[in-house]
């Protein structure tokens, strides 16, 4: 029960900033910010005898603790493909998300910006043909230019209509 706050991240954060609004002659508001205090000091002590403990390790190294450091190579093996298993859910959620894009821009009119629904080829506001733009090359020089540009950019020559 002492630690109740201080393993859940930012409760203990939220709780102890809440009990400094709170009445503080309440018992509870008193038990509260006790409980945080200790499991603060809980903390600090917890990281001070981790930093010990690196360093014992590094200096005795995995002679000195076989067991332990078999455990911590099983434990560095997993991290590493937890880290792999991150980087190819985060890479499948950014394509997820530029798929979502993609059929957005597909459904947003080009002409007046509405948001027009699924299946629907041209735009209910305006009327513009909706889709991925085409692409328009110029025939004298082959700059790419905007869809509907009347000369090249690059060249002045008339575009083909």
């Amino acid at each position: 029960m002492a630690d109740l706050f201080g393993g859940l991240g930012g409760l203990g954060d939220l709780v102890g900033g809440l009990t400094k609004i709170m009445p503080q002659d309440d018992p509870n508001v008193k038990v509260f910010a006790a409980q945080k205090e200790l499991s603060d000091l809980q903390k600090q002590e917890a990281e001070i005898f981790c930093a010990i403990g690196k360093k014992v390790f590094a200096a005795d190294g995995a002679a000195a603790y076989p067991a332990e450091a078999d455990k911590l190579k099983l434990i560095q093996s997993n991290i590493q493909a937890a880290q792999e298993k991150l980087g190819v859910v985060q890479g499948e959620a950014q394509a997820a998300e530029s798929a979502k894009q993609e059929a957005d821009a597909a459904r947003t009119c080009p002409q007046c910006g509405t948001m027009n629904p699924e299946g629907v080829k041209f735009c209910q506001e305006c009327g513009t043909k909706l889709g991925a733009p085409e692409k328009a090359f110029c025939p004298q020089c082959g700059q790419e230019n905007p869809t509907g540009t009347r000369f090249c950019g690059a060249c002045g020559a008339r575009m083909g209509e």
